[in-house]
């Protein structure tokens, strides 16, 4: 099939932005500056390499890398050839990234050279056709070398619209994680999306494979610089953001939550600072609150999902501590994104009203990898069913109530629905508990309890006792946890989730 005339890829459209510009910092990571006109030339070269090495459109690179410059250039250099790009997670095992890379048909295997020993780890058990290196290392080809001997001379890309892009995974909660297909198209359009200001200064402490990644694609094509960190620690973010004067940084809530805790965090400089990102699960508006003090009227939530894109904003204004309420919605549906919320049945309710969202826009996946059945049960009538709860006010303010998965139906003489989201926003409001997750279980009788796992403040004094009357006096009687028990962690999935699938089961497990 020819490639699509008027067609330019979100590659192509960043690779023209770093040539308008090519001596401007692009990309900074530890002491290294990487200019636009670097990276442009790293892209082209690596894409060059992999296709000397029989590299083509259609086939899946899967990439074992952390928050570096070349992981970033080679994934667009894959893009510029047309193939499909896939990210393993480190915090998932062995077992499970070599069953991805068998299951999305990897040819080609490109690890960060730390990773060489769990890529061959891999290989053992998903053998794949090609294995490359960032650098020198025992195992595989060293695809920087063969960069090196290509030449830097643009190269066209073989992407077409409709060709899947990426393949993103879901956390893998429920068994193995499930594989979402999305277009060059879906790329293009989330490029075209609220271009960001010029000159910004972006700070990745999050996996490049998810919405951090994306966001860096945006500042990059917005003329802006990119600066990696490899993981999130509070301390070494707040400290980058007074030495890089970082603009903009996305994290996920429970990591802002990090962020206003630590005590550098009134001792650093952030005027610099003029959004703060966040998204990936439920906020707490208590917390949020408590952050919008420190920060000041910088937060930005971002609502969406990895099948879906960007559904709907909070933006700064709305961060008001005048208007509590608004702190519990997800902001506004974005103008290319169409919402409806529908009953069981899908019928479209009225606003106000409770029931699953759904979503329209350019942005929702193709579907999921060879998983067509499952694809047909949420892409229905043209619309993407997102599994999560909520409702819509006549304002166009989203609110999300809970996934229905972890609705929690309860019994007092009738069955009750609660929502975990509130009883976390009761748990979180309390001045000594940092992080909380409601979830249910069933009991021997087959009758779900309420659980919650509470993060304490460090040296809080807070009791459970404390927190079921709380629950108790704010919520009534029914929605005091069967288990109410303190932990040092939340648990988290690979896509940075509380993982309250792990819970259940510490909880059944605790039960027997």
């Amino acid at each position: 099939m020819p490639k699509t005339p008027s067609f330019c890829s979100h590659v192509e459209q960043i690779l023209d932005a770093l040539t308008a510009d090519p001596e401007r910092t692009a990309v900074e990571h530890e002491s290294r500056r990487m200019s636009a006109k670097a990276l442009r030339a790293l892209v082209y070269t690596l894409a060059r390499a992999m296709a000397d090495q029989g590299v083509r459109r259609g086939q899946t690179v899967t990439l074992l890398s952390g928050n570096h410059p070349e992981a970033l250039a080679t994934r667009y250099a894959a893009s510029l050839l047309g193939c499909r790009v896939n990210h393993l997670y480190q915090g998932q095992s062995a077992r499970t990234q070599a069953a991805i890379v068998d299951d999305v048909e990897t040819r080609v295997l490109i690890a960060d050279p730390r990773l060489a020993r769990r890529a061959v780890q891999i290989t053992e058990m998903a053998p794949v056709e090609l294995l490359f290196t960032l650098g020198p290392a025992s195992v595989g080809r060293d695809l920087l070398d063969l960069a090196g001997r290509q030449p830097q001379q643009p190269l066209a890309s073989d992407a077409r619209p409709q060709d899947v892009c990426l393949i993103r995974h879901t956390g893998g909660t429920t068994g193995h994680p499930k594989g979402i297909c999305l277009t060059y198209a879906r790329a293009s359009a989330w490029m075209a999306l609220d271009q960001e200001q010029t000159h910004s200064r972006l700070l990745v402490c999050t996996t490049l494979a998810h919405l951090a990644g994306a966001l860096a694609d945006k500042t990059l094509h917005a003329g802006g610089c990119v600066v990696l960190l490899e993981d999130f620690d509070a301390g070494t973010v707040l400290a980058a953001i007074e030495r890089e004067r970082i603009t903009d940084l996305f994290v996920l809530p429970c990591l802002l939550y990090q962020l206003a805790d630590h005590p550098d965090a009134a001792r650093r400089d952030l005027s610099s600072l003029t959004h703060i990102l966040y998204g990936g699960h439920a906020a707490s508006p208590a917390r949020l609150a408590d952050a919008l003090r420190l920060f000041g009227q910088i937060l930005v939530q971002v609502y969406g999902q990895m099948e879906a894109g960007v559904i709907s904003v909070l933006s700064a204004h709305d961060h008001d501590l005048d208007r509590p309420a608004l702190l519990r919605s997800v902001g506004q549906v974005l103008p290319s994104v169409e919402v409806a919320v529908m009953d069981s049945s899908g019928r479209h309710l009225p606003a106000g009203e409770v029931g699953e969202i759904c979503v329209r826009s350019p942005t929702v996946m193709a579907g999921y990898w060879k998983r067509p059945e499952l694809t047909a049960e949420v892409l229905r009538d043209g619309w993407l069913h997102t599994g999560d709860v909520g409702s819509l006010d006549h304002e166009g303010y989203l609110t999300v109530l809970d996934r229905l998965k972890d609705v929690i139906k309860v019994h007092g003489g009738r069955v009750y629905r609660v929502y975990t989201t509130e009883l976390e926003d009761v748990l979180n409001a309390h001045q000594d508990v940092q992080h909380s997750a409601v979830f249910g279980v069933q009991d021997a009788d087959g009758i779900e309890q309420v659980h919650a796992a509470v993060v304490p403040v460090a040296h809080s004094e807070v009791s459970t006792a404390d927190l079921r009357q709380r629950l108790r006096e704010h919520l009534g009687p029914m929605y005091v946890p069967a288990s109410l028990t303190f932990v040092d962690d939340l648990p988290l999935n690979s896509t940075g989730k509380p993982d309250k699938q792990l819970l259940r089961s510490r909880a059944r497990d605790d039960a027997t």
